[in-house]
């Protein structure tokens, strides 16, 4: 059972979420008129990326998706043993490679790998950013999609307000030992003021708080994290032997609930 001190041991400086979207509904499956919504938000909000950035970069999905008819993004825990991000909630994602076509090629290709999702199941939405270096001096791409249940599904003639079909987390394929867990994780729970802790994202660059998310009733037993012993930001699984969703996973997704409005 979550403990109300999530919520109570917060700073002041953000204001409670909003149970409502203008856009979406946070309870009912995703429809495409949803999504066409989510698409023509993040087109008016779209941070016009400099392509002169000289680091190397990364690109991730955020992967938007109903499960047992309920909204929300998907998620993966990564293996303890990693030698980077080990035991850390994240979206999937990596490097982009010479042989990527693009940006968001290699995201759907990390997806395909990580999650066994094929590509052609991802519906991309748009974008969010600026893009941000990550701990390894990699510049992250951030890029929205919605995960049909199967590439037939994709394409098959519905209603816009009919509920887009729920993907089942028992077809998906972890690629162990890189991701331990995949967990869905509904939009309903983002804004449960019961999980949120606000954190400070790059304390060097300022304060900018955002909302770090505690999942740890999502994960299994058997999956293990560790939090960061000398509590580092954005090392570990999360603070206070919990597992969030923080760091630059928390930021991204913050970004996208501010632009839904669900989030200040």
């Amino acid at each position: 059972m979550l403990s109300r001190t999530f919520a109570s041991n917060a700073r002041s400086t953000l204001a409670r979420p909003r149970k409502v979207s203008p856009y979406i509904s946070l309870t009912s499956p995703l429809t495409r008129s949803s999504i066409v919504a989510i698409r023509n938000v993040l087109a008016e909000k779209q941070y016009q990326f400099p392509d002169t950035y000289s680091e190397p970069t990364a690109a991730v999905l955020v992967p938007l998706c109903n499960v047992d008819n309920k909204p929300g993004v998907l998620l993966e825990v990564r293996g303890k043993n990693m030698r980077n991000h080990s035991g850390e909630v994240s979206f999937p994602g990596g490097r982009v490679d010479k042989t990527d076509a693009s940006r968001e090629a290699a995201a759907l290709r990390e997806t395909e790998e990580e999650l066994g999702i094929h590509p052609e199941q991802v519906e991309i939405l748009g974008g969010i950013g600026p893009p941000t270096l990550s701990l390894r001096a990699l510049r992250v791409w951030p890029y929205v999609g919605f995960i049909h249940s199967s590439i037939k599904s994709r394409f098959q003639p519905l209603a816009d307000t009919d509920p887009l079909p729920s993907i089942s987390l028992s077809h998906l394929k972890a690629s162990a030992p890189e991701v331990a867990h995949i967990f869905h994780l509904p939009f309903a729970e983002i804004a449960n003021p019961d999980r949120l802790r606000v954190h400070a994202f790059r304390r060097n660059l300022g304060e900018r708080p955002y909302w770090a998310i505690t999942v740890s009733d999502f994960v299994p037993e058997a999956v293990k994290w560790a939090s960061d012993p000398e509590q580092r930001d954005e090392i570990g699984g999360g603070q206070g032997g919990r597992l969030e969703v923080w760091g630059l996973t928390g930021w991204y997704m913050t970004l996208l609930m501010r632009m839904l409005k669900v989030y200040e």
